[in-house]
Parts: C-alpha cells; structure tokens; sequence
C-alpha cells in the first residue's frame, strides 16, 4: 500500500476512515514483528503506515470540527 493522498482520505466517510486506521494499526503491529524477526526487506513502509495513520487521524478531526 502506497503513502495515502489526502485527497483520498477526505473523500472517506467516517466508517471507512475507522477501517483504514484499523488495518493500518494491523499492518504496523505485523511490521513490527518482521523488524524483530529480522525479515522485515522494507523498513520505511513503518514509518509510512505510522504516517498515515497520523493523516487519517489529522483529517478526521478537522472534519469533526467543521461539523461544529
């Protein structure tokens, strides 16, 4: 899975953008043991799923402070 566009996450409903920070929240814990076993080959891709889990975050609350 490549970096997330804004764009892409703001054109999520609130559902979707729950479900995007689950499987990424399930990607790191699964990178994270890689990185531990030693067979982790791409280890930005943790930095990248933190990330995006941090936009999504981001966009989701300003969206919830608009709604205000």
């Amino acid at each position: 899975m490549a970096q997330m566009k804004i764009e892409d996450i703001r054109a999520m409903s609130p559902d979707q953008q729950d479900d995007a920070i689950l499987n990424l929240k399930k990607e790191r814990f699964n990178l994270r043991f890689q990185r531990a076993t030693g067979q982790l080959e791409n280890t930005s891709r943790l930095r990248e799923a933190r990330r995006d889990i941090a936009r999504i975050k981001t966009v989701a609350a300003q969206q919830r402070a608009k709604k205000k």
